[in-house]
C-alpha cells in the first residue's frame, strides 16, 4: 500500500509525464504539421508569436521528465528542481508572450481556412480540446510545481534526511512562480501605461513611465466638482484628470514628496489629499466602499513614507514600515499635519531624469 508521500512522489511524475505528452502534441502535431503544410495564410512571424519558445520548453522538460522517472524517493524528486533551478528561466518568455499567443490564435480564426485547419488537427488527434487549451497549459505548469513540493512537504518526515532539500526545492519554485507573476503584473502596467499616455490631453510633462510604475487607477467623486475625477496613482506621483468621453484631460498633480494625507472626516468614505508646496490646493475624495478606501489610504501612506521617510516622525515610519501592513492597522493622524518650512524638493516637469525605479 503506498504512503502518502509516494502518492504524491507518484502524482508528480504522472502529471509530469502527461503534460510532455501535451508538449509534444503542441511541437509535433501543430507546430511541425503548420511548417510541413507551408501553403497556410499564416506568416513566419505569427507563428513565431503563436508558439513563442514551446520547443524549448518541451526539450527541458522532457529532460526533467527522465530525471524524474529515475527517482524513488521524495528527495531525490526535489533535487531534480534545485539542480535545474535556473534553467526555468525559459518559462519567463513564454508566459510574457501568452497574451500575444492568444492574440495571434483569435485572428487565425477570423480565417475559414485556419478554422478549418486547427478544427481538422483537433479531429485527427481527438483532442476534446482546441489548441489554445494547450497553449495554456506550460503557464498553468510553471506555477503548479511550487504547490506539489509544498503537498511533498507536508508528507516528509521533517528527522528524516533529505527534507531540506525539499524545502530548498519549495523556496525554488516559489521564486520562480513569483518572478513570472510579478513580471506579468509589470507588462500589464507598462502596457496600461502607454494607454493613458495616448488619451491623456494637455498633459506637458515627461513621459509617465518616469514616474514609476502605475500603481492604482480609480475614478472618485471629488467635493465642490460636478463630475468624477479620474485619479493616477504612480510610484512618484498622483495624477489627476477630467473624464471627456474616451480620453482623460490633465487636470493637476502632486508629487509623492510633498502628499499630505487625512482620512480623519466627517463622510466615512471620503479622504483629503493635498500638496505641501500648495496648501490651498485640497481634494477631498469619495471612495465608493470602505474597500476601495482602505486599499487607496493603504499606498498612498506607502509611497508618502518611500518618497520622503527622513521627513516622517520615526513611530510613524515603524507603524508603515511594513509594505504588507493593512491599511486598517496603520495610523493616518501623522499624515494630517501643517506644511514643513521646507518642503522636499519636487521633482522638475521638464526633466524626467532619475525618476524610474522598480517596485520594491
Amino acid at each position: 500500500k503506498l504512503s502518502r508521500l509516494d502518492r504524491v512522489v507518484l502524482e508528480i511524475v504522472e502529471t509530469e509525464q502527461a503534460y510532455v505528452r501535451d508538449l509534444k502534441s503542441i511541437v509535433e502535431d501543430y507546430l511541425g504539421c503548420i511548417i510541413d503544410c507551408g501553403d497556410l495564410p499564416l506568416k513566419p512571424e505569427e507563428v513565431s508569436t503563436l508558439f513563442c519558445n514551446i520547443e524549448d520548453i518541451y526539450e527541458f522538460n522532457s529532460e526533467l521528465l527522465e530525471d524524474l522517472e529515475r527517482c524513488s524517493q521524495a528527495a531525490a524528486i526535489a533535487e531534480c528542481f534545485v539542480e535545474r533551478s535556473e534553467a526555468f528561466d525559459i518559462y519567463t518568455l513564454y508566459c510574457m508572450n501568452y497574451p500575444n499567443s492568444v492574440a495571434v490564435l483569435r485572428d487565425c480564426m477570423k480565417n475559414n481556412s485556419l478554422v478549418r485547419f486547427f478544427q481538422e488537427r483537433q479531429a485527427t488527434l481527438s483532442h476534446s480540446l482546441p489548441l489554445e487549451t494547450y497553449l495554456l497549459k506550460p503557464v498553468q505548469r510553471i506555477l503548479k510545481y511550487h504547490l506539489l513540493l509544498q503537498e511533498l512537504s507536508k508528507h516528509f518526515d521533517k528527522s528524516e534526511p533529505g527534507y531540506e532539500v525539499v524545502e530548498e526545492a519549495i523556496i525554488t519554485m516559489t521564486a520562480v512562480a513569483w518572478y513570472i507573476n510579478d513580471m506579468k503584473r509589470k507588462q500589464e502596467h507598462a502596457v496600461r501605461l502607454q494607454e493613458i499616455e495616448s488619451l491623456l490631453l494637455n498633459w506637458n510633462g515627461p513621459d509617465l513611465s518616469g514616474f514609476g510604475e502605475l500603481v492604482l487607477e480609480g475614478s472618485f467623486r471629488v467635493q465642490r466638482v460636478k463630475k468624477e475625477r479620474a485619479f493616477f496613482l504612480f510610484d512618484k506621483m498622483l495624477l489627476i484628470a477630467k473624464k471627456r468621453n474616451e480620453n482623460f484631460v490633465y487636470s493637476t498633480h502632486i508629487f509623492c514628496c510633498n502628499l499630505l494625507l487625512a482620512e480623519n472626516l466627517k463622510d466615512p468614505l471620503s479622504f483629503k489629499v493635498s500638496d505641501q508646496t500648495i496648501p490651498k490646493q485640497q481634494h477631498i475624495v469619495q471612495a465608493k466602499n470602505q474597500e476601495e478606501k482602505r486599499l487607496w489610504l493603504h499606498y498612498l501612506k506607502r509611497l508618502i513614507v518611500e518618497n520622503h521617510p527622513a521627513s516622517l516622525p520615526q513611530k510613524a515610519r515603524q507603524v508603515l514600515g511594513d509594505s504588507c501592513c493593512p491599511c486598517e492597522y496603520c495610523c493616518c493622524s501623522f499624515f494630517d499635519h501643517e506644511p514643513s518650512k521646507k518642503p522636499a524638493a519636487s521633482p522638475r516637469l521638464d526633466d524626467s531624469r532619475g525618476y524610474h525605479r522598480g517596485r520594491r
